[in-house]
């Protein structure tokens, strides 16, 4: 349970960054920022870092391209990480929702007494 807890939260976090950058797309100078998945699922399990960074801590992407006036968010790329991120999300929620029920069930008694 606590593994998918930090699955959701590492994913809550990403979602909040993606609607950061869309936020900020026509920002002058706004720098778009993004969080490595594996590091903050680390973070909040309590890992070492895979990478050695500080999972928490967002960083800047180095893949846009700038434009004239300094900013380097594409709406484009941040639609293609929310949907990606959200779709993921999904599937931790619904398979943790699936493991609380199973695990509801072989908690009950069995009525039948077999």
């Amino acid at each position: 349970m606590d593994f998918y807890a930090g699955v959701l939260n590492a994913r809550q976090e990403r979602a909040g960054l993606i609607a950061d950058n869309v936020a900020n797309a026509d920002t002058p100078n706004y720098k778009a920022t993004d969080i490595s998945f594996n590091d903050a699922l680390s973070a909040q399990l309590g890992l070492p870092s895979t990478t050695g960074a500080d999972g928490d801590a967002p960083q800047y992407r180095t893949d846009g391209v700038v434009a004239l006036n300094g900013n380097d968010v594409s709406l484009d790329t941040e639609r293609v990480n929310a949907a990606s991120n959200a779709e993921a999300t999904q599937a931790a929620t619904v398979f943790l929702h699936q493991s609380t029920t199973d695990l509801v069930t072989a908690l009950r008694p069995n009525p039948g007494g077999i």
